[in-house]
């Protein structure tokens, strides 16, 4: 079930709802009623579905309402909870740049995001969360609810090539072992590290003439907020380095020609606040990437300095800028690497691996609703 339905796919029926709009009566509960709009356009068409196709299973995003009511509508029906992201004042995302700390209504209305999801938590018959970090996010008294299990990497696709190549918009061709600095996020924006990455490259553009920068991502506000002067974070910080003729900025790639960039990058940088982890991290790190990250805590789940990557600090664009010239200069040197982080995502993210798991846990669940039912059964007819 979704808002807006994606192309149709084999085998797969979708649903669409519309939460009712309204406006809220207090700024610090619009995402809480939003939440329950949202829970009760759903639970009118799980509704529908306990008269015509009951689902043998529930699952769904604790986040954003939609699971608020189906135990509700649908008692006998098991629901497993995806928990992506539990939002906190301190200690996260929301107050990591000391120039702009939370106010007190920020903090109220931070409190109240995540209102819907303890309420739903409550209600669900077992949970997931991806990685170890975002499990800590959650408050200790709901945590041995939820188990830690990711969607898994396509190690078998994400791998290393020393023979492929990239085909830049101009016609330039890039290979291993040319100084190719490469940057991907699905929006460049400061969440993703966006302008203390161009900060950086400005310096290393002085530093290595012969490198070449490529930047994936588009326009759009992505996690942050857009800036309040209604410009576009890459044309101000194309404007505030000078690199326009050195930053090449590809707004969007198919997945196999990401996977090409990731398999000829000398350099990939990869920044966050301390916020979910980004997928294709873990691709890059699989294609055999070396990576130059923050040093977040969620990357610091994955990234393990000079053991298979390195990290610096997040708002310190010298040494940011001082590590990614090293890798470029020790490109042969920092093969090893390489290939631990690739062998870190094929230990830890395998994506048959990750789909066992998740699997497992969804066979139980039905198993033991099955057993219940059945055990009810016998105790009327008895």
């Amino acid at each position: 079930m979704t808002e807006r339905a994606e192309p149709n796919r084999p085998g797969l029926q979708q649903v669409t709802y519309a939460p009712n709009a309204a406006q809220a009566a207090s700024a610090s509960l619009a995402a809480t009623e939003y939440h329950v709009r949202t829970g009760e356009a759903v639970a009118a068409v799980l509704k529908r579905l306990r008269h015509d196709d009951q689902p043998d299973l529930i699952i769904g995003h604790t986040g954003w309402g939609g699971l608020l009511f189906a135990k509700d509508v649908l008692p006998e029906t098991p629901v497993l909870g995806y928990c992506e992201y539990y939002y906190n004042a301190e200690n996260s995302d929301f107050d990591f740049d000391p120039a702009l700390g939370p106010s007190d209504s920020d903090r109220m209305r931070l409190r109240m995001r995540n209102a819907a999801q303890l309420v739903t938590l409550q209600a669900v018959d077992a949970a997931y969360t991806p990685t170890r970090w975002q499990h800590r996010q959650y408050p200790a008294n709901v945590r041995d609810r939820i188990a830690i299990c990711h969607d898994g990497i396509d190690t078998r696709l994400c791998r290393p090539d020393a023979e492929a190549t990239f085909t830049l918009p101009d016609g330039r061709v890039l290979k291993r072992g040319d100084e190719v600095v490469t940057f991907v996020a699905r929006d460049l924006d400061p969440y993703r590290g966006y302008p203390q990455f161009m900060r950086a490259a400005a310096l290393v553009a002085q530093a290595r003439p012969d490198a070449t920068f490529v930047v994936v991502g588009g326009d759009g506000v992505g996690y942050g907020r857009p800036r309040g002067d209604g410009r576009l974070w890459r044309e101000v910080m194309l404007e505030e380095t000078g690199l326009g003729e050195r930053m090449v900025h590809i707004p969007w790639l198919a997945h196999a020609d990401l996977i090409r960039l990731f398999q000829v990058s000398a350099a990939h940088v990869y920044l966050s606040v301390p916020f979910v982890l980004s997928w294709s991290l873990l691709e890059a790190m699989a294609c055999g990437c070396l990576v130059v990250g923050s040093r977040t805590a969620p990357v610091q789940e994955v990234v393990t300095e000079r053991r298979n990557g390195l990290l610096a600090p997040f708002f310190d664009r010298t040494a940011l800028a001082a590590t990614i010239v090293e890798a470029l200069q020790r490109q042969e040197d920092y093969e090893v690497l390489r290939r631990a982080a690739r062998a870190m995502v094929t230990a830890k993210f395998e994506l048959e691996a990750c789909l066992d798991r998740q699997l497992g846990l969804i066979e139980r669940l039905v198993a033991q609703n099955d057993f219940a039912l059945a055990e009810m059964d016998g105790l009327a007819a008895g």
